[in-house]
């Protein structure tokens, strides 16, 4: 199962945010081996653009260490609301 999260942030943050949220997925990687990717939609909405955390095949247990490591990563001073997580499977698991 994938495991996608979503937020907004100011533009002017931008920077800040992806130098945050790469280094955190460097760590997540190392200590869990789950790949991610972070993605951003192209257009600006009211001075903030939505972003998007994607993690692939996690384990069970990887939401409750994702949460432990974005506790010392600092997000909460840049993410402007709360960060939505939604799970998807592939559709070959859902037949």
């Amino acid at each position: 199962m994938d495991l996608y999260i979503y937020y907004r942030v100011p533009s002017n943050k931008a920077s800040l945010l992806q130098r945050q949220v790469l280094a955190l997925q460097a760590m997540l990687k190392q200590g869990t081996g789950v790949s991610a990717e972070l993605k951003r939609r192209p257009q600006e909405l009211e001075g903030k653009h939505t972003w998007m955390e994607i993690y692939r095949d996690v384990p069970p247990d990887f939401e409750r260490v994702l949460n432990d490591t974005i506790a010392t990563a600092g997000l909460d001073d840049v993410i402007e609301g709360e960060r939505h997580s939604e799970h998807f499977m592939d559709f070959s698991s859902c037949a």
